[in-house]
């Protein structure tokens, strides 16, 4: 059920200035065509994108540097002529086919064979093309977070919103938001990128009095429609994204997870030591786990986790607190999820931050959420 409303403060003013403005409106057909699925508007207002200097260096880079030296212009036509005609390709906005999609049941991610220091600025710079604030940045773990953001393409869409859009922009609500983070990783010299979300929804109190925002369920087709759109930022023209997509490879089998016996904090999941360390990587993601970092040659993600389940009181930002970049006075305690192949199958234990195994409830806790997140 959609969830949209208007501000009651507004609302009014909304429709009176909207008959308006639709009196002298002559074309509104234009204002009746396919809208697009994914349309987001950062909830918060943020400085803009930055990319870390150490990674990427512009000047560096020959396609951002000017020829040296000094050209007629019908030297340069002659130049351009000969680099077309000896690469065969297009040298503006050049496709390439260096991304590829993979599938493993609804989890999808891309292999792409460039260095990570290279595609990690141009996700930093994606996210603000998709019309994100950055909240996190983290090149030493791989890690980008968004802002929540509203998707604006879930609000009511044809005459009347395309008609005063200036109007129900700023009264009109989904009543959602979401965030997302990217992760990349190193693998055989090429660079996996996985896209989570986290998803709020508004609704009503029990009692009709006022409105709450309540943890949503992550959908794994948004990923997926991150992942494609993320595809064809970094080169790749549109249809041989769409064929890649349809071609990607999919095993319908969903992984076997089981919890260890009570007084442990561990689980066994039925897959390889690859395929496991990729699906707890994710559910770390979806849970929302901040990762410090992680080492896959160990098997370990460090990560760290505020437990609000142990009856003290801990002081924590609520949801606009979170919005608005509000800080609690707990601090987060770290721990290593470790992942260890056994067999055909594969464990994961918690540890402590010193790589001791973790059997207390906190840690039970994380074995808990990490389950639910891979089932």
């Amino acid at each position: 059920m959609s969830n949209i409303r208007l501000s009651k403060r507004y609302s009014g003013l909304a429709i009176g200035l909207g008959l308006v403005v639709l009196s002298g409106c002559s074309q509104i057909n234009q204002y009746l065509g396919a809208e697009d699925a994914v349309d987001y508007k950062s909830s918060v207002a943020g400085d803009p994108l930055s990319i870390p200097p150490d990674l990427t260096q512009a000047n560096r880079d020959a396609r951002y540097r000017a020829p040296e030296g000094s050209a007629t212009f019908s030297q340069y036509a002659q130049s351009q002529q000969q680099q077309a005609a000896a690469g065969g390709r297009d040298v503006v906005l050049p496709s390439v086919d260096d991304v590829e999609i993979r599938r493993d049941g609804d989890l999808r991610w891309l292999v792409v064979d460039r260095p990570a220091e290279q595609v990690y600025p141009e996700v930093v710079e994606f996210w603000g093309n998709e019309g994100f604030t950055i909240h996190i940045q983290d090149p030493q773990a791989g890690l980008i977070e968004t802002d929540w953001a509203e998707n604006r393409a879930k609000l009511p869409q044809g005459l009347i919103q395309g008609a005063f859009s200036f109007i129900f922009e700023q009264v009109a609500d989904s009543g959602e938001r979401e965030r997302f983070r990217t992760r990349l990783e190193r693998v055989n010299g090429k660079t996996e990128v996985y896209i989570s979300h986290q998803k709020m929804v508004e609704t009503g109190t029990i009692d009709n009095t006022g409105w709450k925002w309540i943890e949503g369920k992550e959908d794994p087709s948004l990923n997926a429609a991150m992942l494609a759109r993320l595809m064809v930022f970094l080169g790749t023209d549109m249809e041989e994204a769409r064929r890649k997509l349809q071609q990607a490879e999919e095993v319908s089998l969903t992984p076997v997870v089981d919890q260890a016996a009570p007084g442990t904090a561990q689980l066994t999941i039925n897959e390889s030591f690859d395929r496991a360390w990729r699906r707890v990587g994710v559910a770390i993601d979806s849970a929302g786990f901040y990762v410090d970092d992680r080492d896959r040659s160990a098997g370990e993600y460090y990560i760290r986790y505020l437990d609000t389940d142990t009856g003290e009181k801990i002081e924590q930002p609520g949801f606009f607190g979170r919005l608005f970049g509000s800080k609690g006075t707990a601090e987060a305690a770290q721990y290593r999820i470790n992942v260890r192949g056994e067999g055909s199958g594969s464990v994961v234990r918690v540890l402590t931050a010193d790589g001791q195994p973790d059997n207390s409830d906190t840690a039970k806790r994380i074995i808990t959420v990490l389950a639910e997140e891979m089932r």
